[in-house]
């Protein structure tokens, strides 16, 4: 009587290359480890940098007699060593126009009186705060009194500076949805993807303007300048994407918009300025669209726009690097369609 020899166990199936795949047990352990390794890294990316922020080399001025200033100079470093970068200005005055000129942060001013901190709340309540506690620990050591005073204030509606401070996330919201969104409607209209993008970010800047004056009170003038700079903001973040899309497809668009989102977002030091953040992490940040928008709204909300050349001028490289890409993304699918048609 012939046996029926028993069912061969069925190999599995190589992997592409001719490599069999590894055993279930192999692939959990390497996915867990390596979705572990992208935890930590986000934790390290989101976290880090606020841990590691503080003051660090901020430009402030000293004025008074010269014996004064010198103590004073002494007296600031032994409270906050390495927090300040001090310069001697020759009033008062100087100093105040320095302050809303964004060229200290703040400063001091030594009198018969006392000490007199200046500080720019609007420039950074972080830094205000603690050029405040400078002033104070130092006075109460030297046992002078020391007079506090906001020479460019937050409005009394938002006295914390959390409307502007909140921008990061809709600056990259802004950026990253309309890439998918027109692509999506206009699949083979490369015109109007770039019309939408355009129209949008007009439109975006135009309603983070009216939020940001007229609802939440975080802004009081500056509001056409507010809009265009965040209408800057938003194309300097969508136009790179969507080129990366057209010259790389989905591959490239996700590589930018994670860039972005996981270190555009997180270094734009938005509520803070990027002199709070760790030196290289900071200037990074502000390379990157949402630092630059960051600084430039808060230079055209508070500032009548002094300080805002350089990140202006960001944003509008990235927006020319972008169109940049999607003009050369868009020839190779152009000859590619004018072939098929011959």
């Amino acid at each position: 009587m012939t046996q029926t020899p028993p069912p061969a166990t069925e190999a599995p199936a190589a992997a592409p290359g001719g490599r069999r795949p590894l055993p279930p047990l192999a692939r959990l352990v390497g996915m867990s480890a390596g979705l572990g390794a992208i935890l930590v890294l986000l934790l390290a990316v989101f976290i880090l940098p606020s841990l590691k922020s503080g003051a660090h080399d901020l430009p402030i001025g000293i004025v008074g007699e010269a014996s004064a200033t010198a103590a004073l100079e002494e007296a600031v470093t032994a409270t906050a060593p390495d927090a300040y970068d001090v310069e001697r200005l020759a009033s008062r005055d100087a100093l105040a126009d320095a302050v809303r000129d964004r060229e200290v942060v703040g400063g001091f001013v030594v009198t018969d009186d006392g000490l007199e901190a200046l500080v720019a709340s609007a420039g950074s309540p972080a830094i205000s705060a603690t050029l405040g506690a400078t002033a104070t620990a130092v006075g109460e050591t030297a046992g002078t009194e020391v007079t506090l005073t906001d020479i460019v204030p937050l409005p009394e509606a938002d006295p914390t500076g959390i409307g502007i401070g909140g921008l990061a996330f809709p600056l990259v919201f802004g950026g990253i949805v309309p890439v998918v969104a027109f692509g999506a409607i206009f699949p083979r209209s490369t015109r109007w993807r770039l019309a939408g993008l355009a129209g949008f970010a007009l439109l975006g800047g135009l309603l983070v303007a009216a939020v940001l004056r007229f609802w939440f009170g975080s802004i009081e003038t500056g509001f056409w300048p507010v809009a265009g700079s965040m209408a800057l903001g938003i194309g300097a973040l969508a136009f790179p994407l969507a080129g990366l899309k057209q010259l790389l497809g989905g591959k490239g668009f996700t590589i930018g918009a994670m860039t972005m989102m996981f270190l555009g977002n997180p270094l734009a030091g938005i509520a803070t300025t990027g002199a709070w953040l760790p030196s290289g992490l900071g200037a990074f940040g502000q390379v990157l669209p949402p630092g630059a928008a960051g600084a430039l709204v808060r230079s055209s909300a508070y500032f009548g726009g002094a300080g805002g050349l350089v990140p202006g001028l960001t944003l509008l490289a990235w927006i020319l690097v972008g169109l940049a890409l999607y003009t050369v993304g868009t020839r190779p699918a152009a000859a590619r369609s004018a072939a098929a048609d011959a």
